[in-house]
């Protein structure tokens, strides 16, 4: 046999892991799931809006030849604007890159960066692209703690006392995934002083900055802090309902040039690949020209809106159970106390609750949380059913209790 590079000793795919072929044999077996462990909001019935539908149908010749290997001019120009309406300054339509999602572009950002031996602080819980990539790039992820305490906001003191003289950059998800969270603006200036103080990179992932809900003041990390380095990843798959189309990017944001170095590297990198999906680019510029179908979900009668409602509702009557509601995006991490249910752990709660319930829900594990026993809900699923699901955990919980 041949063996795999020992840089993949490490990473993990949880979302689309052993449970997630677990929940497919089943499937296989003439089993329904109702599968809450991806954010893929088109699975459940949500449609792109119009905006993008012309769009591409539109412009498609003008995606047949390669395009720019940073992007599109008129979607970098579009998704240029759209930051510095965020507050982001002296930002050129040369420092942003257009890639086939988030994933590709925070991939191409980490291996620019990151040498052998790297440290990169990174949030617990934490979205599993990102410590994965600190892994391929023989980097080291180190975690700091998110404190439910404080509506999941970063703890500052804990990643103060976990810079070292290897550590080269601070992750921030924020809105958070898996949790949901909005960080506050102190928060962010106080990450921001840490960054500033050791001279650290600051990568932003703030995909879900258009899902903010409850009209939660939102603020961009590289808008409170325009003297760090600082590069910003956003994009269209969750706002605008196009997962499929692989539809993300990255802004440099540095002052005097600090990261002309890796920029130029990335661009190195966006060369081999030749360009980003051009289709995909070619309705970047329809989508951000059309907020409110995004913001139509979010507002009482909306979709997100109700199916929280549901699922929140729900869950606060399941002895045991706690949870901080999202602020933004459809993500929920509820806590389930092991001193009221027989649980080994939160493998072990997800793989039970899908074999007696056919309910998939990721272990927090999955996320890089080991405080306690959570997993991660979807909430995409039309309120009725996650209604449902939902009553169903709590029937299930009953059944385990010590």
């Amino acid at each position: 046999m041949i063996l795999r590079s020992n840089r993949m000793e490490k990473v993990h795919s949880d979302i689309r892991g052993p449970l997630y072929e677990e929940a497919l044999r089943m499937q296989a077996a003439g089993e329904k799931v109702l599968k809450l462990n991806t954010g893929n909001p088109a699975s459940f019935g949500f449609t792109l809006p119009d905006s993008v539908r012309r769009a591409l149908a539109e412009h498609v010749d003008e995606a047949v030849p390669y395009c720019d290997m940073r992007g599109m001019p008129e979607a970098r120009r579009v998704i240029c604007e759209y930051h510095k309406r965020r507050g982001l300054k002296n930002i050129t339509v040369d420092d942003i890159f257009i890639g086939n999602g988030v994933s590709e572009v925070a991939s191409m950002a980490m291996t620019a960066l990151v040498s052998t031996g790297d440290e990169i602080l990174m949030p617990s819980p934490c979205y599993s692209l990102w410590s994965n990539n600190a892994y391929i790039c023989s980097g080291v992820p180190v975690f700091y703690h998110c404190d439910p305490r404080n509506n999941w906001n970063p703890d500052p003191d804990d990643i103060a006392r976990k810079v070292t003289s290897r550590t080269k950059a601070i992750v921030l998800i924020n809105p958070n995934n898996p949790t949901g969270a909005v960080y506050s603006r102190e928060t962010l200036l106080a990450i921001a002083d840490i960054a500033r103080k050791h001279h650290l990179v600051l990568l932003s992932d703030e995909i879900y900055d258009r899902l903010v809900m409850d009209d939660l003041p939102y603020y961009s990390m590289a808008a409170l802090a325009p003297d760090v380095p600082c590069i910003t990843f956003n994009g269209l798959s969750k706002s605008h309902i196009i997962c499929g189309f692989r539809c993300g990017w990255m802004v440099f944001n540095s002052p005097d040039d600090v990261l002309e170095d890796i920029k130029q590297a990335v661009t190195q990198l966006a060369s081999m690949r030749l360009c980003g999906n051009a289709l995909t680019q070619l309705v970047i510029p329809a989508a951000m020209a059309d907020p409110e179908s995004t913001r139509a979900m979010l507002v009482p009668g909306g979709r997100l809106y109700e199916q929280r409602k549901a699922t929140t509702e729900t869950l606060a009557q399941i002895e045991g159970v706690s949870f901080i509601p999202n602020r933004a995006a459809f993500y929920l991490f509820p806590a389930i106390d092991g001193s009221v249910y027989n649980f080994k752990n939160d493998h072990d709660f997800a793989m039970q609750f899908l074999h007696e319930k056919h309910v998939l829900v990721i272990p927090g594990a999955g996320f890089d949380w080991t405080d306690d026993i959570r997993v991660r809900i979807v909430m995409l699923p039309e309120a009725a059913e996650l209604k449902f699901a939902m009553e169903e955990m709590g029937d299930f919980l009953k059944k385990h209790k010590r």
